[in-house]
């Protein structure tokens, strides 16, 4: 297959993209709260096996499987790091739930055995998403749901690019590819209902969600200098350069901060369907 994508997302996720999910996982989950909340909302009772696809470090899993202790629950993530820390603390929970490292677009999952598949941020990163979500279908049984959280555009989510705005222009960055894999793959609500149902799904909604997330402003430092491409690209500049540059970003962030807190609308989709 043609890669689609400037970004190589098994060496990313499994390299230093996934190394600094799981060292700032308290951060990124706080950030992140309000869309594992809303999964759980979104949850029936009656879900006996669910199936957390691109689930990282478990946010969204961990919080499903609270809410359902009768729930098995497994977690599908491509990043081997991310998935050792989610195992790491369904166990510590004492939660029943099992991990698998692969690709959900390409992995055998079990056929017709999923009644809930649920995905926070996790499913804009697929090669072929029509495939993906194909394979996920085989994986459901009949009238199984689907849920899942993505990101608008970028020019919805100021937050998400104010760094890159900021400083971009002094870092060699991935190009941004329109749908291409990456956080903004899904920004067009339209082909993303057109790609779910074309994968064999009925009853496909696309729904606009703004959902206020926020984290501590004593931990903006370490989110813009460790995480997402810029922060890669930061952390492999020289200390002094990088430096310069960081203190530049933090200073585009002030609309953001009220008192001790970021806070940012999380312009979303969240995507409803039946198998």
């Amino acid at each position: 297959m043609t890669r689609t994508s400037p970004v190589d997302q098994s060496a990313l996720w499994n390299g230093p993209g996934g190394q600094v999910w799981v060292a700032q996982q308290a951060i990124l989950d706080g950030l992140f709260q309000p869309m594992a909340d809303l999964l759980v909302a979104e949850l029936p009772e009656t879900v006996m096996q669910l199936l957390d696809v691109g689930c990282g470090t478990g946010a969204s899993l961990l919080a499903s499987a609270a809410a359902r202790p009768a729930t098995h629950s497994t977690g599908l993530d491509i990043s081997a790091p991310m998935l050792a820390l989610a195992r790491q603390r369904a166990e510590a929970a004492g939660l029943d739930a099992d991990f698998i490292v692969a690709d959900a677009q390409r992995h055998p999952l079990p056929s017709a055995h999923f009644d809930w598949i649920q995905s926070r941020l996790g499913v804009m990163f697929f090669e072929d998403s029509q495939a993906a979500f194909a394979n996920l279908h085989r994986a459901a049984t009949p009238r199984a749901g689907l849920r899942f959280i993505a990101w608008r555009s970028a020019d919805e989510n100021p937050f998400m690019t104010t760094a890159e705005r900021a400083i971009g222009d002094a870092l060699d960055l991935p190009p941004r590819v329109p749908g291409a894999p990456g956080q903004f793959a899904f920004a067009d609500g339209g082909r993303v209902q057109r790609l779910v149902q074309a994968a064999g799904w009925k009853d496909v909604e696309v729904v606009a969600v703004d959902l206020p997330c926020s984290i501590a402003r004593e931990d903006l430092p370490t989110y813009v200098g460790q995480l997402g491409p810029l922060g890669l690209a930061l952390r492999s500049m020289p200390e002094a350069r990088a430096a310069v540059l960081r203190h530049q970003a933090l200073a585009a962030f002030a609309p953001f901060i009220e008192g001790d807190r970021v806070r940012v609308d999380a312009a979303c989709w969240l995507v409803r369907a039946r198998a």
